[in-house]
Protein backbone atom coordinates (compact mmCIF):
# COMPACT_ATOMS: atom_id res chain seq x y z
CA UNK A 1 0.00 0.00 0.00
CA UNK A 2 2.89 2.23 0.99
CA UNK A 3 4.36 1.97 -2.34
CA UNK A 4 0.86 2.72 -4.42
CA UNK A 5 1.06 5.74 -2.67
CA UNK A 6 4.62 6.77 -3.71
CA UNK A 7 4.31 5.90 -6.76
CA UNK A 8 0.60 7.33 -7.21
CA UNK A 9 2.31 10.85 -5.61
CA UNK A 10 5.49 10.92 -8.45
CA UNK A 11 2.63 10.21 -11.53
CA UNK A 12 0.69 13.64 -10.23
CA UNK A 13 3.63 16.30 -10.22
CA UNK A 14 2.67 19.10 -11.83
CA UNK A 15 4.67 21.08 -14.80
CA UNK A 16 7.80 22.93 -12.97
CA UNK A 17 8.12 26.46 -14.11
CA UNK A 18 11.34 25.06 -16.32
CA UNK A 19 9.22 23.28 -18.09
CA UNK A 20 7.01 26.27 -18.68
CA UNK A 21 9.50 28.62 -19.81
CA UNK A 22 10.60 25.77 -22.41
CA UNK A 23 6.95 25.04 -23.84
CA UNK A 24 6.16 28.62 -24.46
CA UNK A 25 8.84 29.61 -26.86
CA UNK A 26 8.08 26.23 -28.52
CA UNK A 27 4.57 26.85 -28.88
CA UNK A 28 5.00 30.80 -29.97
CA UNK A 29 7.47 29.91 -32.87
CA UNK A 30 4.58 27.13 -33.54
CA UNK A 31 1.90 29.71 -34.13
CA UNK A 32 3.74 32.29 -36.01
CA UNK A 33 5.15 29.76 -38.34
CA UNK A 34 1.10 28.72 -39.22
CA UNK A 35 0.71 32.97 -39.08
CA UNK A 36 2.81 33.03 -41.77
CA UNK A 37 2.25 29.92 -43.76
CA UNK A 38 -1.95 31.54 -43.54
CA UNK A 39 -0.26 34.68 -44.83
CA UNK A 40 1.46 33.48 -47.84
CA UNK A 41 -2.00 31.62 -48.59
CA UNK A 42 -4.09 34.66 -48.55
CA UNK A 43 -1.77 36.62 -50.57
CA UNK A 44 -1.28 33.79 -53.18
CA UNK A 45 -5.65 34.22 -53.04
CA UNK A 46 -5.70 37.40 -54.02
CA UNK A 47 -3.59 37.20 -57.32
CA UNK A 48 -5.27 34.03 -57.88
CA UNK A 49 -7.83 35.79 -60.70
CA UNK A 50 -4.96 38.00 -61.81
CA UNK A 51 -3.04 34.40 -62.41
CA UNK A 52 -5.74 33.09 -64.17
CA UNK A 53 -6.37 36.27 -67.00
CA UNK A 54 -2.78 35.99 -67.47
CA UNK A 55 -2.74 32.43 -67.91
CA UNK A 56 -5.90 32.37 -70.56
CA UNK A 57 -4.33 35.70 -72.23
CA UNK A 58 -0.86 34.20 -73.09
CA UNK A 59 -2.50 30.60 -74.27
CA UNK A 60 -5.19 32.91 -76.29
CA UNK A 61 -2.16 34.84 -78.27
CA UNK A 62 -0.46 31.40 -78.69
CA UNK A 63 -3.54 29.39 -80.03
CA UNK A 64 -4.09 32.30 -82.61
CA UNK A 65 -0.78 31.92 -83.87
CA UNK A 66 -1.00 28.51 -84.56
CA UNK A 67 -4.87 28.91 -85.83
CA UNK A 68 -3.65 32.03 -88.49
CA UNK A 69 -0.78 29.43 -89.49
CA UNK A 70 -3.28 26.23 -90.41
CA UNK A 71 -5.77 28.45 -91.68
CA UNK A 72 -3.86 30.37 -94.01
CA UNK A 73 -4.39 33.92 -92.43
CA UNK A 74 -0.75 34.92 -92.35
CA UNK A 75 2.51 33.50 -94.22
CA UNK A 76 4.84 31.66 -92.63
CA UNK A 77 7.32 34.99 -93.25
CA UNK A 78 4.42 36.90 -91.86
CA UNK A 79 4.72 35.20 -88.20
CA UNK A 80 7.66 37.09 -86.63
CA UNK A 81 7.65 40.64 -85.00
CA UNK A 82 8.22 43.61 -87.06
CA UNK A 83 11.66 44.66 -86.01
CA UNK A 84 12.70 41.18 -84.29
CA UNK A 85 16.15 40.33 -83.93
CA UNK A 86 17.25 41.49 -87.29
CA UNK A 87 15.83 45.30 -87.24
CA UNK A 88 13.84 44.49 -90.06
CA UNK A 89 12.33 40.95 -89.83
CA UNK A 90 8.86 42.13 -91.97
CA UNK A 91 6.63 39.83 -89.40
CA UNK A 92 3.16 41.25 -88.27
CA UNK A 93 3.50 41.44 -84.43
CA UNK A 94 4.22 44.29 -82.74
CA UNK A 95 7.82 44.57 -80.77
CA UNK A 96 7.80 44.93 -77.35
CA UNK A 97 5.46 45.53 -74.50
CA UNK A 98 2.22 45.93 -75.55
CA UNK A 99 -1.21 47.07 -73.42
CA UNK A 100 -3.74 43.93 -73.49
CA UNK A 101 -6.01 44.91 -76.50
CA UNK A 102 -8.72 42.56 -78.10
CA UNK A 103 -7.23 40.78 -81.60
CA UNK A 104 -8.42 42.87 -84.91
CA UNK A 105 -9.50 41.63 -87.93
CA UNK A 106 -6.85 38.87 -88.64
CA UNK A 107 -7.81 37.38 -85.07
CA UNK A 108 -4.18 37.95 -83.76
CA UNK A 109 -3.40 40.02 -80.75
CA UNK A 110 -0.21 42.45 -80.75
CA UNK A 111 -0.36 43.52 -84.14
CA UNK A 112 -1.31 46.49 -86.30
CA UNK A 113 -5.16 46.33 -86.73
CA UNK A 114 -5.87 45.83 -83.25
CA UNK A 115 -8.97 47.78 -82.08
CA UNK A 116 -7.77 51.18 -80.05
CA UNK A 117 -9.29 50.50 -76.86
CA UNK A 118 -8.35 48.06 -73.77
CA UNK A 119 -9.59 44.70 -73.75
CA UNK A 120 -12.67 43.63 -71.67
CA UNK A 121 -13.54 40.45 -69.92
CA UNK A 122 -17.10 39.79 -68.34
CA UNK A 123 -17.66 37.87 -64.87
CA UNK A 124 -20.84 36.96 -63.84
CA UNK A 125 -22.06 38.71 -61.24
CA UNK A 126 -23.97 38.92 -57.93
CA UNK A 127 -26.85 35.94 -59.19
CA UNK A 128 -23.14 34.13 -60.42
CA UNK A 129 -24.95 33.85 -63.57
CA UNK A 130 -23.00 35.17 -66.85
CA UNK A 131 -25.02 36.51 -69.47
CA UNK A 132 -27.33 38.61 -66.91
CA UNK A 133 -27.62 42.31 -66.46
CA UNK A 134 -25.77 42.01 -63.34
CA UNK A 135 -22.43 41.03 -65.22
CA UNK A 136 -19.18 42.86 -64.55
CA UNK A 137 -17.03 44.21 -66.70
CA UNK A 138 -13.65 44.54 -65.99
CA UNK A 139 -11.27 46.51 -68.17
CA UNK A 140 -7.64 44.98 -67.89
CA UNK A 141 -5.40 48.08 -68.19
CA UNK A 142 -3.35 46.96 -65.77
CA UNK A 143 -2.18 43.69 -67.91
CA UNK A 144 0.42 43.98 -71.17
CA UNK A 145 1.78 41.57 -72.84
CA UNK A 146 4.60 41.19 -75.62
CA UNK A 147 5.06 38.55 -77.88
CA UNK A 148 8.61 37.72 -79.05
CA UNK A 149 9.23 35.18 -82.45
CA UNK A 150 12.43 34.30 -83.23
CA UNK A 151 13.76 31.56 -85.72
CA UNK A 152 15.73 28.71 -83.91
CA UNK A 153 19.64 28.46 -85.20
CA UNK A 154 20.54 25.35 -87.17
CA UNK A 155 17.06 25.28 -88.67
CA UNK A 156 16.84 26.93 -92.02
CA UNK A 157 14.15 29.49 -90.83
CA UNK A 158 11.83 26.48 -90.51
CA UNK A 159 11.11 26.56 -86.79
CA UNK A 160 10.79 29.48 -84.46
CA UNK A 161 10.10 30.27 -80.88
CA UNK A 162 6.94 32.09 -79.44
CA UNK A 163 7.65 33.30 -76.18
CA UNK A 164 4.55 35.30 -74.66
CA UNK A 165 4.95 37.57 -71.32
CA UNK A 166 2.00 39.00 -69.22
CA UNK A 167 3.09 41.62 -66.70
CA UNK A 168 0.62 42.62 -63.98
CA UNK A 169 -0.03 44.33 -60.74
CA UNK A 170 -1.27 42.01 -58.04
CA UNK A 171 -1.18 44.41 -54.58
CA UNK A 172 1.90 45.87 -54.42
CA UNK A 173 3.65 42.52 -56.32
CA UNK A 174 4.04 42.94 -60.05
CA UNK A 175 3.53 39.64 -61.36
CA UNK A 176 4.89 37.81 -64.58
CA UNK A 177 3.57 35.00 -66.53
CA UNK A 178 5.95 33.60 -69.49
CA UNK A 179 4.34 30.85 -71.96
CA UNK A 180 7.03 29.56 -74.74
CA UNK A 181 6.47 27.00 -77.46
CA UNK A 182 7.50 25.90 -80.80
CA UNK A 183 6.19 26.39 -84.21
CA UNK A 184 6.82 25.36 -87.69
CA UNK A 185 6.60 26.22 -90.71
CA UNK A 186 4.23 22.90 -91.52
CA UNK A 187 0.72 22.14 -90.25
Amino acid sequence: MESDLVSRGASERGLSLIEVMIAIPVLTVGVLGVAAVMAAGMKNLSSSPGDVIATQKAAEAIEAVFAARDSHKVTWTQIRNVAGATGSDGGVFLDGVQPLKAAGPDGLVNTADDPAGIETIVLPGRDAVLGTADDQHIELSGFTRSITIRDVANENGQLRTITVTVVYQSGPTQRTYTLSTLISAYS
